[in-house]
C-alpha cells in the first residue's frame, strides 16, 4: 500500500469518527430532552392527582363556584386524552388558568384559608407549581442547546444529513401573563 492510500483511508477513518461523535452528540441530546419532557409530566401527574383532593375539599365549603370545578376537570380529562407534547402543555396551561381563579376565589372565603386540609393542600399544590416551573426551565434549557447544536456549522449540516430536527419549547399559554380575574 503507497502512503496516498494509507492517508485516504486514514482522512475517512477521521471524518467517519468525527460523524459518528456528531450523530451520538444529537442523540444523547434528543435523549436528554425526552427525559426531561418525562420530569415534566411527572409533575403535571402530581399536580393532576392533588387538585382533585384540593376541589373535594373546598367543594364542601364553596358550593356557588362549580364553574372552576367543571373547568378543573375538563382540563384533567383534555390532559389525560393528549397526544402530543404540545397537548399536553395546552391542557396544562389550561389548568393553571383555572387554578390561578381558584386561588382567586379561594382568598374571597376566609373560611377555606383557616381550614387545616386546605391549607396542607394549598401548600401542597405551591410546591409542585415551583416543582413544575423548575422541570418546565430544564425542558427548555435542554431544548435550547439542543437546538443551538443543530444551528451552528458543522452541526446544521450533519443535523440534516442525519435526520435530527428542531424541537419545540415549552412555552407559556395566551395570556398567561394577566393574573385571573373572578368576580362574583
Amino acid at each position: 500500500m503507497n502512503k496516498v492510500a494509507l492517508v485516504i483511508i486514514g482522512l475517512v477513518v477521521l471524518v467517519a469518527g468525527w460523524m459518528v461523535t456528531h450523530y451520538n452528540g444529537f442523540a444523547a441530546q434528543n435523549n436528554a430532552i425526552d427525559g426531561q419532557w418525562q420530569q415534566v409530566e411527572v409533575q403535571y401527574q402530581r399536580r393532576f392527582d392533588l387538585v382533585p383532593n384540593l376541589v373535594e375539599s373546598v367543594k364542601g365549603l364553596m358550593t356557588q363556584e362549580q364553574k372552576v370545578f367543571g373547568d378543573i376537570a375538563e382540563a384533567r380529562t383534555r390532559y389525560s386524552g393528549a397526544a402530543s407534547i404540545n397537548e399536553k402543555a395546552a391542557a396544562a396551561s389550561l389548568l393553571e388558568s383555572v387554578i390561578g381563579r381558584l386561588l382567586v376565589i379561594m382568598e374571597n372565603y376566609p373560611q377555606l384559608k383557616s381550614d387545616a386540609a386546605v391549607t396542607r393542600l394549598m401548600d401542597e399544590l405551591a410546591g409542585t407549581e415551583n416543582r413544575i416551573a423548575v422541570e418546565r426551565r430544564r425542558y427548555n434549557e435542554l431544548v435550547q442547546g439542543y437546538n443551538t447544536s443543530l444551528s451552528v456549522i458543522p452541526g446544521n449540516l450533519l443535523a440534516r444529513l442525519f435526520g435530527f430536527a428542531r424541537r419545540t419549547y415549552f412555552e407559556a399559554a395566551e395570556g398567561s401573563e394577566a393574573a385571573p380575574k373572578v368576580t362574583f
